[in-house]
């Protein structure tokens, strides 16, 4: 195997994954899909299933304390990526673009973002924080 193929496909697996918990997520998920939807169309979507479901993985396994999982998927999207570059050589520009593009979104520390929220009510008022996603339904 050509050894910049496997440097490449170990840069991706390991910059995707770090970013499945950034702001930079959706960024990194629709390049992925949209390197997919030009080199393999029939499979785009189903990587973008597959990333989604990665980041919610990554998320539980965050909030469980469990440090292996995150290595885990790096190394399946590493493998991932080597073979989809094995079977498409002429991907391997794109992608360098896609994380040319992604790098400067990589964070220094890949540590969760601390948020401090402060908050004061009184009567029947009601106070709604979220550090990110909130969904509220009211009955």
């Amino acid at each position: 195997m050509d050894p910049e193929i496997a440097a490449l496909a170990g840069t991706a697996g390991t910059t995707v994954v770090t970013l499945m918990v950034t702001n930079a997520w959706e960024s990194a998920r629709d390049g992925m899909v949209a390197l997919w939807h030009r080199f393999q169309p029939a499979r785009a979507e189903s990587i973008g299933e597959e990333l989604e479901a990665g980041r919610a993985d990554l998320l539980l396994a965050r909030q469980a304390d469990d440090a292996d999982a995150e290595a885990e998927l790096t190394v399946e999207w590493q493998g991932r990526l080597r073979r989809f570059l094995l079977a498409r050589p002429e991907a391997a520009e794109e992608l360098r673009r896609i994380l040319d593009e992604l790098t400067p979104q990589l964070p220094g520390d890949t540590a969760p973002e601390q948020i401090r929220m402060e908050a004061r009510a009184s009567g029947s008022a009601r106070i709604y924080q979220a550090g990110r996603d909130q969904h509220i339904t009211d009955r």
